[in-house]
């Protein structure tokens, strides 16, 4: 029982070393410098085409975003979801199972904003950095990913015409939407 009891303690100790080791400042850096810019492209679409137009923003637009930074920081940067509307934002095991907790926790109480996670993950011999930090659904997006029989007739028809798997809808304001996910070697 003490021998647990002390593994369970050094265990604790190694994730707040990790939590405030400098790559995770510059992981928090990076991961949150991609959001505020894909809101402001969305804004700016959704005033000139209305929601219809902003699809074609998160389809395009943010991949492109996306590829960018991580040219810039050096970082591999993505958006991943448990309920993906992007095919290629299934999360891996990884990924899948801070999302999982990310869900645990908010549901535990604590603001969906404040949620990351941040871990060196070793996988077939080779360590990583990696970071989450949970994306909650703001008032923006809900004209696409909110309740099914409030999303309009054309963001319906164009939804299922980019996506015809499309798992994102039915959030409401608040809820985990996915999370920006940084991969980086070690």
């Amino acid at each position: 029982m003490q021998k647990t009891l002390v593994v369970m303690a050094l265990l604790a100790s190694l994730h707040v070393l990790a939590q405030d080791a400098p790559w995770v400042s510059d992981a928090r850096k990076v991961a949150s410098s991609v959001p505020p810019k894909l809101l402001q492209v969305l804004s700016e679409e959704i005033s000139k085409g209305g929601a219809v137009s902003a699809i074609g923003v998160c389809n395009e637009k943010a991949p492109q975003m996306a590829k960018a930074a991580s040219e810039q920081t050096g970082w591999t940067i993505r958006r991943v979801s448990l309920r993906n509307r992007n095919p290629k934002a299934v999360p891996d095991t990884w990924e899948r199972g801070v999302l999982e907790e990310f869900d645990r926790r908010a549901a535990a109480g604590e603001s969906p904003a404040s949620l990351e996670k941040a871990e060196i993950v070793t996988d077939a011999g080779k360590s990583e950095y990696r970071y989450m930090k949970a994306l909650p659904v703001q008032q923006i997006c809900l004209a696409c990913h909110g309740a099914q029989e409030t999303l309009s007739p054309e963001v319906s028809t164009k939804l299922q015409t980019l996506y015809p798997h499309d798992k994102a809808v039915g959030y409401a304001l608040g809820q985990i939407r996915g999370a920006m996910t940084i991969r980086k070697a070690q």
